[in-house]
Parts: structure tokens; sequence; C-alpha cells
């Protein structure tokens, strides 16, 4: 069957299926190629078989279009090249990912996202002008369930997308009474969140975390061992309350301590390259992020059990109603072990920005 069957927006079931596997491959790239987007690429040849494919590299190598062409070498002429995101057409680190497309005698292009940065963004107008078919705005729901989704999110806001993640009971307490929450929920639920802060740049706390938990806020393998790549430990501290010999200033990750209010601190992190943010912090971080229409995305494990006093997930937020209430969409509701873990998306809203603990 011929790739090339079906122009516009039609797109064939190898397509379709090869744009997908881009998705998946640009998801197990995520955190590692900040600030460029979590690309994934595949060629097929002239007759619709996969022969190459591969993720953006981290910053300073090839984008994912070029590991993809590179691998299908010769194969590629009279191929179509599929992308999560629209091929780039600027020089940055790394020449135009276009000129290697038409080089490489590719006739069609199909891609998910068109890319949303100015300065690259416009490969799909340069390749059509070099006669390339191009296909574009394919799968955005997939897109933008996707890592590639929380890059481009950050980049339409200008800060980070934030994931909100926390450990509770199903009475939605995060510590007890006495104010000891380890373990609230399983070892397994637990290594979860180890793959969660290795998917992400930077990992967020407040001062409050730290001084009642002393985390060291690391990505460990399963053997316990530190990962290759750790996120940097970001932590607000407007008030200079972490001791120089807490955990998170230990040599196992590099860390940043923030005194300025949350939005300047986003902006910052931003600025400084990072895309993406895991908020770990305690009730009062939380509500500051909610507050300030900062949560994208809240991933929470609810351990099957009971404790009727202790801290809540999140401080006052201000709602007075029912009818105010944030919802969310949920988009995966699974088990781990005994746990129970709930992916979901929170729209923006409006709300004062409070004070960070």
């Amino acid at each position: 069957m011929n790739a090339h069957a079906g122009s516009g927006g039609e797109l064939q079931a190898v397509e379709l299926a090869a744009l997908r596997r881009c998705l998946a491959i640009g998801n197990a790239a995520s955190g590692s190629t900040s600030p460029n987007p979590p690309v994934g690429a595949v060629v097929l040849d002239a007759s619709g078989h996969p022969v190459g494919g591969g993720a953006t590299q981290p910053p300073g190598g090839p984008h994912a279009e070029i590991v993809a062409l590179n691998q299908a070498g010769a194969a590629a002429l009279g191929g179509t090249l599929i992308a999560s995101l629209e091929p780039c057409a600027h020089q940055g680190r790394t020449g135009p990912c276009t000129a290697a497309i038409r080089a490489a005698g590719i006739t069609r292009v199909v891609f998910g996202s068109a890319d949303p940065n100015p300065v690259a963004g416009g490969g799909s107008e340069v390749l059509r002008t070099e006669g390339i078919d191009v296909v574009g705005g394919q799968l955005l729901d997939e897109v933008h369930r996707s890592a590639l989704g929380r890059w481009l999110t950050a980049i339409e806001l200008g800060r980070p997308h934030v994931t909100w993640k926390y450990a509770a009971t199903l009475d939605g307490r995060v510590a007890a009474a006495d104010g000891t929450s380890r373990w609230i929920t399983s070892e397994p639920a637990r290594a979860d969140v180890h793959r969660l802060r290795a998917e992400l740049d930077a990992i967020v706390v407040g001062s409050g975390t730290v001084l009642a938990d002393d985390p060291q806020l690391t990505v460990r393998d399963g053997a316990g061992e530190l990962a290759l790549r750790q996120p940097i430990r970001m932590v607000f501290d407007r008030r200079g309350r972490v001791p120089a010999g807490a955990r998170v200033r230990d040599q196992s990750a590099p860390t940043v301590v923030w005194v300025d209010a949350l939005p300047e601190a986003l902006r910052g992190m931003y600025e400084a390259g990072v895309r993406t943010v895991l908020l770990e912090g305690g009730p009062t971080l939380a509500a500051a992020f909610l507050r300030a229409a900062c949560v994208d995305r809240v991933v929470a494990y609810l351990a099957p059990a009971l404790l009727g006093a202790g801290p809540t997930v999140v401080t006052d937020l201000g709602i007075p109603s029912i009818g105010q209430a944030l919802r969310l969409d949920v988009e995966d509701v699974i088990t781990i072990g005994p746990d129970v873990r709930i992916t979901a998306r929170l729209a923006a809203s409006s709300g004062p920005t409070v004070t960070e603990e």
C-alpha cells in the first residue's frame, strides 16, 4: 500500500499509527530535552514501512526528525516523515529540520501540533514551497495529553507547566494529627512517583515541607540508586528558613532557592529553560498555586485509609459555594498496589495570588 495515498487531512492507518508512535517516543524522552520539546519522529519508506525513528536528544543534540532520517538513510527517499510537532525551519544550536527533510528526498510530512514558538515555527510553509505534501494538526487531543502537550502549555503561558502531585487518605488527609505522614501510600505508589519525577524538569516544594519532612527530592531506580538524570530541586523560601544542612542542599541534584513571589519565580524558571515542574509542596503552597491559576494537571495517589484528623490536601482557596468549585477533567484512574492514582487536568481559573509558605 502506497504511503502517499490520500492527501490533505486524510491519513492512512499506517500514518496514524506512526503518529501515535511518535507521541510515545516523545513521552519516553520527557524530562531530558528542555528547553526543547519532547518530540518523536518516524520515517516511512515509499511503501509505507517504518525505516527510522527517534526522539529529540538533550539540548545541543539532534532533533527527532534528524535522528529518524539518519536511521532511515537512503530508504527515506520518496518516503513520509511523521512527527509529533511541526518540523522547525530555523538555525539554532542545530540546523533547520526542514533542510534535512528536503535533502533526504522526503515527499510527504505529517505532524501533530503546529509549533507555537515564533522563532522555530513556520516549517510547514517552508516545506510546502519546496513541493512537499504537508498535513498538520492531527490527533491534537492526544498531543495535548502527551508530554509534548505539557511543553506546548509552557510555551503558550510563558511559565512552566505545573503538575501538582499529592498522596492522601480517602478522607483527604496528607498527614495524621501528630504530623506523621510516612508512609500514607504503598511502595508501588511511591515507585510510581519516582517515575513521575523523572519525566519533569524540576520538583517544587516550600520551606514548610523541607522543615517538616527534610525530603531529598531525588529520582531513584528500583534498586534505590540515584538515577543518572535528576530534576532541579526548587524551594520557595522567602523567609530564609531552609537550613544549610537540609537534604535538598546536598550534592545529589542541583537546587535553587526562590525568594521571589510565585509569579516572578515561575517566570524565572521558564527563562532558565524549565518547561515542566512537579509541585510536591504542602497544603499552603498548593493553595497558592491553585489560587494563582498555576496548576495545569493533578496526579493524586489515594490510599485506602481514613484518619479523620490532620492536615488536608489544600488549605482555604477562598471558594464560598459549590458552584464556584474548581472542576477537573479526569484523564486516567488506575490502581497501583492497594492505592488509586487519579490523573486530571485543571482548567485555568481566576483568583488572587496568596503568599507561599
